[in-house]
């Protein structure tokens, strides 16, 4: 039999080949199994019991970083679980005998707070390029960067990956293949379409991707160039940054306070949440119930209108 430590790389090139997950996962587990690994001392799979788990969860929550000092969080903990559940569940499907997976509890966590902006905040923020000292492509280019993140609830791994080709302004949608290499349905409002063709339509150039840099008075059609200059996560972090603090927003805004505020403003106006989920491309339910914050602020009205209306007064 395989000890656990080669079950591990044919479990990382089964999530790769079969699962088609993305190099980021693929690193992150790495670490996670092969620590794992290192503090049983690579036992057999056979040998992985509850007692090695128990073991395994206190090393982790009594961990130090030697640098800082600092603890790993209760969410860290779960990653090295998660990934290590994900790996039991592999053996399991290829008759290898070891720990059930199912035997694995996650700790509790705190309930999430999400970070979101809503009403005059987003129309300060969607407004904020046209009063910028840019030049006019840079704010056109911006004020539809805001509007598309705003619309769609993209991740800005996502938005940097977009393309001409992929963004077709003739209808209100497109696809894209989001986290894990899977596809989903992404929604243009009017502003978002109307934002991305004035861009568009004053942008010199072939660059094929949907937001480029306009920094450079370089200008090349090679494929390798036209790459290098489509703007990168942390550029379009800057972005929003920059223009959060002109509309006077004061609390740290990023692409991704953008994607909880596209949520929240769904579910406020009585969207599904299952139907939320599935734009936001979440895998399980459970993610998007973070969101139900907005739910509850409904409850009060709900309760005086529907509460006791069968009792005599």
């Amino acid at each position: 039999m395989k000890k656990i430590a080669l079950l591990i790389t044919d479990f990382l090139e089964y999530l790769e080949l079969e699962k088609g997950r993305s190099q980021a996962t693929l690193r992150n587990y790495d670490f996670y199994l092969k620590r794992f690994a290192t503090g049983a001392g690579n036992p057999l799979a056979a040998q992985i019991t509850m007692e090695t788990i128990r073991k395994y969860r206190l090393w982790l929550n009594r961990y130090q970083d030697p640098k800082h000092g600092q603890q790993l969080s209760i969410k860290t903990q779960n990653y090295h679980l998660i990934a290590l559940r994900s790996f039991l569940k592999f053996l399991s499907r290829q008759d290898i005998q070891s720990l059930a997976p199912e035997k694995i509890e996650l700790a509790r966590q705190q309930t999430r707070e999400v970070d979101f902006i809503d009403g005059d905040d987003v129309e300060r923020l969607l407004a904020a390029p046209q009063a910028s000292k840019a030049s006019a492509i840079v704010k056109l280019r911006d004020k539809a960067i805001l509007e598309t993140l705003f619309s769609t609830g993209l991740r800005v791994s996502e938005l940097t990956k977009l393309t001409r080709d992929t963004v077709n302004l003739k209808k209100d949608e497109f696809t894209i293949r989001g986290k894990g290499g899977k596809l989903r349905i992404i929604f243009l409002s009017e502003s978002a379409k109307e934002a991305i063709k004035k861009y568009l339509d004053a942008r010199a150039g072939v660059d094929a991707a949907l937001f480029i840099s306009h920094d450079r008075a370089q200008k090349s059609e090679s494929r390798k160039e036209q790459d290098q200059r489509a703007l990168s996560p942390r550029s379009v972090q800057r972005i929003v940054q920059q223009y959060a603090r002109a509309a006077g927003i004061t609390k740290e805004i990023t692409p991704h306070t953008l994607r909880h505020s596209f949520a929240t403003d769904l579910l406020s106006n009585g969207a599904d949440i299952r139907a939320v989920q599935v734009m936001l491309g979440h895998e399980s339910i459970t993610t998007t119930q973070i969101y139900t914050h907005v739910t509850d602020k409904r409850l009060k009205d709900v309760h005086k209108t529907f509460h006791g209306k069968s009792r005599k007064h």
